[in-house]
């Protein structure tokens, strides 16, 4: 799996105009199934994102988790994350898992993270075509990829 973790002071979802999740503080996460992603790559990114200190400290250094910070977390799944992009110029999206496999993995997910935080973690719609708007806070973005996790 692979995650693009952004520090938002607010984001939002929309789908045929309608807000369908929309936070103040807190992550914005664009989240790549790949293909060999099992059910230990979403305890890992629980454990991971859950703990991950990206938020200033009085002394403005980054030292605070999302609970530190009350902050809340909007999860969007996004195959595109997964592309192959080294022959040609048109990406591959064969080694993105297929939605049979992706929605149990992604909602998994959702879940560990909602057992780890206390709070719901507010989604994308699987498969639907979403305008994500965020102000990314710093800016700060991470990338975590659970098939490298020493990386």
């Amino acid at each position: 799996m692979l995650a693009v973790i952004q520090r938002v002071s607010e984001a939002k979802v929309e789908i045929d105009g309608q807000i369908n999740a929309q936070i103040q503080q807190g992550f914005l996460i664009l989240l790549g199934i790949h293909q060999s992603d099992t059910e230990a790559d979403c305890q890992y990114l629980a454990n991971k994102i859950s703990s991950l200190r990206i938020f200033s400290d009085a002394e403005g250094k980054m030292n605070l988790d999302i609970k530190a910070v009350d902050g809340r977390i909007i999860l969007v799944s996004q195959f595109t994350l997964i592309a192959q992009t080294k022959k040609g110029n048109r990406p591959s999206f064969i080694e993105a898992a297929r939605p049979e496999q992706a929605i149990p993995l992604y909602e998994q997910l959702i879940e560990l993270m909602e057992n780890k935080l206390g709070f719901p973690i507010q989604t994308g719609q699987f498969g639907a075509d979403m305008q994500v708007s965020l102000v990314n806070d710093g800016p700060v973005t991470i990338i975590i990829d659970s098939q490298q996790p020493n990386s």
